[in-house]
């Protein structure tokens, strides 16, 4: 059976700027991940790897292309439209956490279920499904404790959970592991190995070889332009 593709771009455009000004931050990149990858994409600063992230992410739309997001053309939708995609389909995880201070683990958790649109779930039923994802990225014992009263390893999978609750068809990591040191780094990417083994498909942006290394493939670009993209020998 063939996999289905999660992610699919044709000939995406960015352009910044007018006249003699423009910028092409993305110059007709065409991309298929599938169901169940782990990816990691790469390049050098200005290479257009974070708009890139930006548009599957959609955060910003393209100026020219198609992106097609688990079967739905996402590229030419509104802002409020593309909101509600965010919201239902993709989970995400930042460099800086973005955690609510003098929030617990559990209810910064929740905050995405407040505004879900995926159907009404009652307050025990959010608190369920809230506790379920933290137990998965090993906090069960940290649930009420606020962000600062967390390590920054732990901190991250609480983000990580966080993107989870509402089971995105895709999460989005953008430098994951940028603000913890090596030893958390690795805690952190054990646990997102151990949830691409149990079938999320997962896109990273980051700069670190040995942490793009926990990928299937590494994807990195160049000049607004994929410049490589290959396997990494990883199941």
């Amino acid at each position: 059976m063939a996999e289905q593709a999660i992610i699919q771009t044709t000939e995406i455009k960015k352009v910044y700027g007018m006249g003699d000004a423009q910028v092409k931050a993305l110059d007709g990149v065409s991309l298929r991940i599938d169901e169940n990858e782990f990816v990691a994409i790469m390049g050098p600063s200005g290479s257009g790897k974070s708009t890139m992230m930006n548009i599957l992410g959609c955060l910003d739309r393209p100026t020219g292309g198609r992106y097609i997001l688990a079967g739905e053309e996402v590229s030419s939708l509104s802002r409020t439209e593309l909101a509600i995609i965010r919201n239902q389909r993709i989970g995400f995880v930042f460099q800086s956490y973005n955690l609510l201070p003098r929030t617990s683990a559990l209810e910064n958790v929740m905050l995405p279920l407040l505004y879900s649109r995926n159907g009404y779930m009652s307050d025990s039923e959010q608190r369920k499904k809230a506790l379920q994802v933290l137990d998965a990225v090993g906090l069960s014992d940290r649930v009420l404790h606020q962000p600062q009263e967390l390590s920054g390893g732990q901190a991250q999978r609480v983000a990580i959970a966080r993107a989870l609750v509402n089971d995105p068809v895709i999460i989005l990591a953008d430098e994951p592991t940028g603000n913890l040191d090596s030893r958390s780094g690795e805690e952190i990417m054990e646990v997102l190995g151990e949830l691409h083994r149990g079938g999320s498909t997962i896109v990273m942006v980051t700069h670190e070889d040995e942490i793009a290394a926990h990928a299937q493939r590494m994807i990195r670009f160049l000049d607004g332009k994929i410049d490589t993209d290959k396997l990494n020998g990883r199941k």
